[in-house]
């Protein structure tokens, strides 16, 4: 392979890494990506898009089987069989067509693609420009036993986008069998019968839903005293009602002590209570699901003369330091965006960062990233979406601040079609209505914040959305009927 030179070399193809390399191609930068897996990354193949097929599954299944009766549907649940082989299949049937999307849109945008694993052996300095050698995509060079440089690519910028990788037990690593990640559930051969869940957060919270909708005994330990423990303590009793009421156990409070694999199959999970060493439990299980956040994936990346500073796991960036970010690492010449700085770790967050990242190298004005203004969404059901400030981070902040509060059991588009577990939460500042955050748990949750989201980009006050009017009937009116509650003007509450 002869050295080519370019603009910008891309390390990685999710969310971050393809749309930054698509956008430095708009602005006429010369640009490659380096991708030593499927295009797309994480997210595509891994993450969001084929969890949500699953979930899609699930709701399907859990509507027709549980709910039937209620619109009129008989469905006799000991003849519905599923398929599981098809339900996993349909997921990465899913990746696939949107990973050919990728290459497409890399191709389109004249982006040189790579397959292979990327190792930078310089960043940038006076007399010469980065430099990345190209390893096979199936060399274990980063694993330390083997080494198979294909060639090497030079270029006056570097933006990496490697993303993150499941973080482990401490003592109890993931054999992708018993002990698993959320990687392997996403092609679990077998449906278990009886699943241990290790952390309630939005990953682990997709999954007991998704396993729990099809039958399986899912048990979730979460070491807090709330289940998904970033959303507002609201959201989280009225999510952990549901979900027990679907069948989901919970053990609140509790750390994971042990995890003791079978020799015939299967695995004992020995649990602790946070409060009181000598309350332990033992759980009987098939799968143990760990769900304890992630670490960024850098592995093999720098060569011996590079090493950049490194923080908590993540590649450290000028993002949290400077009011205008360029994502710059500690080496000249090298940025990098997404997952691998650290948290949030969302896939849009990505994308965003990317965009920001190349427009500013390129000298463009951009307003960049609002992180005061990112939204969260949980694809369960209920889904669970929010923004901004919790009451929690509120009282922290000692804020003066107003909370509206609207159930939909009382909402007319909720009740026409079934959906009328949840609440739309919104609090606003004294004396102004400024919107502070938003919290929503109920159908439709991950499509409603975005409204919240615009009115808390532009400075909006509960005035405004009051003032807005809504279609009905519409889940949104729950929005304005909210807004109405912070200043105690409810008319269906």
């Amino acid at each position: 392979m002869d050295t080519k030179h370019f603009d910008l070399i891309v390390i990685g193809s999710g969310p971050g890494g393809y749309v930054g390399a698509i956008r430095a191609a708009q602005m006429g930068m010369k640009v490659a990506c380096i991708e030593r897996s499927k295009l797309g990354g994480v997210c595509l193949n891994w993450g969001c898009i084929p969890t949500k097929a699953l979930l899609h599954n699930a709701e399907l299944y859990m509507e027709a089987i549980r709910h039937g009766k209620e619109w009129g549907i008989d469905i006799d649940p000991a003849a519905v069989k599923v398929n599981w082989e098809k339900v996993i299949g349909r997921s990465r049937a899913v990746t696939g067509q949107l990973n050919s999307g990728v290459g497409f849109l890399l191709k389109k945008n004249k982006i040189d693609h790579y397959e292979g694993h990327a190792r930078i052996v310089s960043g940038k300095t006076a007399v010469a420009p980065c430099k990345v050698e190209l390893l096979a995509a199936d060399s274990d060079y980063y694993k330390g036993t083997g080494d198979k440089v294909l060639g090497s690519l030079t270029a006056d910028k570097i933006m990496i986008a490697t993303g993150a990788a499941p973080r482990q037990l401490p003592g109890s690593p993931n054999d992708g069998k018993t002990i698993i990640s959320s990687y392997d559930a996403l092609t679990i051969s077998k449906r278990p019968e009886r699943m241990v869940i290790v952390g309630s957060g939005a990953i682990g919270m997709e999954f007991a839903y998704f396993f729990n909708a099809f039958g399986t005994d899912v048990t979730v330990v979460e070491m807090v005293d709330r289940i998904l423990p970033v959303e507002d303590d609201d959201i989280s009793k009225a999510a952990l009602k549901s979900f027990t009421k679907q069948g989901i156990k919970f053990h609140l409070g509790h750390t994971t002590k042990s995890i003791e694999k079978k020799k015939d199959g299967g695995a004992t999970v020995t649990v602790v209570s946070v409060t009181d060493e000598k309350a332990v439990q033992k759980l009987e299980c098939d799968v143990v699901l760990v769900a304890i956040g992630v670490q960024g994936r850098f592995d093999g990346l720098f060569g011996p003369g590079v090493s950049p500073r490194v923080e908590k796991g993540h590649i450290w960036t000028d993002y949290k330091d400077k009011p205008e970010p360029t994502y710059a690492t500690s080496v000249p010449g090298i940025y990098a965006v997404g997952d691998v700085i650290g948290p949030p770790w969302l896939a849009h967050v990505s994308s965003e960062e990317a965009i920001t990242c190349v427009e500013r190298m390129k000298g463009h004005h951009t307003l960049g990233v609002d992180y005061g203004s990112i939204p969260g969404c949980t694809y369960t059901n209920p889904q669970i979406a929010s923004i901004g400030l919790t009451e929690r981070d509120c009282k922290a902040k000692n804020l003066q601040y107003t909370v509206g509060t609207y159930q939909l059991k009382s909402h007319g588009k909720a009740i026409a079609v079934g959906a009328t577990e949840g609440l739309v939460k919104i609090i606003t500042s004294k004396p102004y209505g400024e919107i502070l955050g938003a919290h929503i748990i109920g159908e439709d949750a991950s499509e409603l914040i975005a409204e919240m989201g615009l009115a808390k980009r532009l400075e909006a006050t509960a005035e405004d959305i009051i003032s807005t009017m809504h279609a009905h009937p519409t889940m949104a009116e729950s929005i304005h009927e909210a807004a109405l509650g912070t200043e105690s003007r409810m008319i269906h509450q």
